[in-house]
């Protein structure tokens, strides 16, 4: 499956900013999908997961501020990020096939990333 990530950008502390990540494949709605960032110097991190019933996971950094969800129709994965902080800017990756096990969801060598859109907050 191909991904395609867009919506990122440049906000004020405190804005809102909605990803999009558009994905190709009949294969798509039965993906546990994800949204990931990595700010720079540190290592790449969950952000939301959300399985393809809907069931979401978020990071404690996250939770009550983003919401992750998918419309299996459009092939297309979303981040609604609210209340944003400097501390959220980062690249962020949306990724196919996550793979949970037992404490964290990740993504192997059989899964799939899109290409990273950066979101830039300034204070």
């Amino acid at each position: 499956v191909q991904l395609q990530a867009s919506g990122g950008g440049l906000v004020q502390a405190g804005g809102s900013l909605k990803l999009s990540c558009a994905g190709s494949g009949r294969a798509f709605r039965r993906y546990r999908m994800g949204w990931f960032r990595q700010a720079p110097g540190k290592e790449r991190e969950l952000v939301a997961a959300i399985t393809s019933g809907g069931i979401t996971n978020y990071a404690d950094s996250v939770k009550g501020r983003f919401t992750v969800s998918r419309d299996n129709a459009k092939n297309t994965l979303y981040l609604q990020m609210n209340s944003l902080t400097p501390e959220d800017t980062a690249i962020y990756y949306c990724a196919a096939d996550l793979l949970w096990d037992g404490s964290r969801w990740y993504v192997d060598g059989s899964g799939y990333w899109g290409r990273g859109t950066q979101v830039t907050v300034s204070s």
